[in-house]
This record gives C-alpha cells, structure tokens and sequence, in this order.
C-alpha cells in the first residue's frame, strides 16, 4: 500500500494546485503558504494530524487570535484559505467533512456613523445666500435642504419625497402653518417631525424663490431642479457636498452625515433616546443606541480635555 502523504506533503500539493491549476496571483500564493503554514504549527502544538482537525480546534484558535488583538478582516482571510484547503482535502478523499465550513470568525465591530461638530454643522446651515453675498433661488433652495436635513434629521430619500400639499399619491409633505413635517420613511412607517425655527425660515425663504423654476407648481414636489423635475438624490449629494466646501468644511459633507449630527446633537443636549427614537423613525431601539457611543466619545473628549487626572503628565 502506499503510505498517506505527510502534513508537509499535502501542503505542498495544495499550493502547487492554487499555483498551476488555478493560477492565483502570486502575491496570494504568498498568503497562502504563510496562512498554511501556520496551520501547520498550530498542528504541531496540538499534537493533531491536518487530517484530524476539527471544528472544536478552529474556534479555540479563533478565541486566540481574538485575544490577541486580531482583526475579523484578518481572520477571514485565513478562513477563507484554510476552508479552500479542506475542500481540496475533501476531493482527495483525505477528510470526510470539511471542519472549517461552519466556523465563521466574529463580525467586525460596526463603525460609527460620522458626524460634524455643532460648530460645523451650524456653518453649513448659516451658509450665506450665495459667494458673493447676493440672493439667489439655487442658494435658497440648498440652504433649506442643509436645515431640513439637520434640524429634522431626514434621510435623503425622505427630503427629495416631500411634496408641498398632502395627496394620496404623496410620500411626504411639509405643513408650514403647523411648523411641521410628515414624511414615509423605510418599512412604509408615517412619522410626524417639527420644524424648528431657523428651518421654517429657510424653508418660506426657499418657498418664495420656488416659482421662478419653470415648470414649479403649487402642488408638486417641494425640491425641484431647473426644468421644474423632483430633484434626485443624487443632485441633493453633489449641491450638499458643493456648499460644505463654499464653507470651508475640511470633511466633504453627505446628506447622511446631517441626519447622524440631528441624532448625536440632540442626544448630547437631551439624553432621551427615546424621543430620538421616534424622530429618527427607528424600528429599534437598539439602531439609534449606536448615538449614545458617539455621545460618550464626546464627553470622554470633554473629560480628556478638562479634568486635571486626565491630563497627560509633563515629566518631572
């Protein structure tokens, strides 16, 4: 009989099979012999044969790799090598399962939304009326869309939606008597949002230079282009990240990031997350929870910066 392959053996096999049958590139070839070797080593230390790796094995090595700061990233990359493996492994009639296709490493810790500061976020929306000062109908209509953005926190698909008058074709309108908004945000849910102050004056203000858009009547949609259209929200993005460079703003701003700084803003001053729940139009609670951690990075800020124990020490 033909004595089985060695651990070393199988291995060189697999990466002669990645190198001539599915020509990967040679900078994964690379990878891949490292991500292999190192299996080998854990097998080594196990006292385990390749052939006799289980599913048991991959997860205390996940455990490992967790406490050693890896990343998710990283640790799919060599998942994804090892699983490869096995699967060759398998078509050899060298395993009769393959143990890494169940074992999946931990998801990656969800980023935080960004946000401006208020300061930012006030220069936006106090943009003036136009470079050279004057008025003009394209700077009143960005500068209501910047303060309905951030003083309602409206997704950009609910600002292009709203129409002026409420209709039962209509996916949102404005009530300016009433100072408030109402608009269908995802999972076809109506929720009603107050207009504040400023915002209701940007938004008569736009309101009075709408009708010299041709084609603009008064029962269509709220923002419109040139031609009298419903304005996408592809040309909301460009005309919002265009007025955060006529400010000065170094980060260029996108229609999501005003409704993250409406959040995080009145979280900081309110601390209900509840009623930012509801403003918001969150199905859960546990979506607008991901505001309290922006909250606690500001006043770790705050800490940082103005209690004596958190000053970094000078020396002497």
């Amino acid at each position: 009989m033909t004595p089985a392959p060695t651990d070393d053996a199988w291995v060189e096999r697999y990466l002669a099979h990645v190198r001539v049958e599915k020509r990967l590139a040679a900078r994964t070839q690379d990878l891949y012999a490292l991500h292999l070797q190192d299996l080998l080593q854990r097998c080594t230390g196990a006292g385990l044969a390749l052939t006799e790796v289980r599913d048991a094995h991959l997860r205390q090595w996940l455990v490992q790799w967790r406490a050693q700061g890896r990343s998710s990233r990283g640790m799919a990359l060599v998942l994804s090598c090892w699983r490869g493996f096995y699967t060759w492994l398998g078509r050899q009639g060298a395993v009769p399962f393959n143990p890494v296709q169940g074992v999946r490493p931990p998801k990656a810790p969800q980023p935080l939304p960004k946000a401006l500061a208020v300061e930012e976020a006030l220069r936006l929306v106090d943009a003036p009326e136009a470079p050279e000062g004057g008025e003009s109908a394209l700077a009143a209509r960005d500068r209501c869309m910047a303060e309905l953005l951030y003083g309602c926190g409206l997704r950009v698909a609910e600002l292009v939606g709203l129409d002026l008058v409420a209709s039962p074709a209509a996916q949102g309108w404005i009530d300016v008597a009433e100072a408030e908004l109402r608009v269908l945000g995802k999972g076809s849910k109506w929720r009603s949002v107050p207009i504040g102050g400023p915002a209701l004056e940007a938004l008569r203000h736009w309101l009075a230079w709408r009708p010299a858009f041709a084609g603009a009547d008064e029962t269509g949609p709220l923002f419109v282009g040139r031609r009298g259209e419903r304005l996408s929200t592809q040309s909301v993005r460009l005309r919002l990240r265009r007025l955060s460079q006529q400010v000065g703003l170094s980060t260029p701003v996108h229609p999501h990031m005003l409704r993250h700084s409406f959040a995080s803003h009145l979280l900081q001053s309110s601390h209900d997350l509840r009623a930012v729940q509801e403003l918001l139009g969150h199905a859960h609670i546990s979506t607008t929870q991901v505001y309290t951690r922006l909250d606690f990075q500001h006043l770790a800020q705050v800490y940082e910066a103005a209690h004596p124990r958190a000053r970094k020490s000078g020396g002497g």
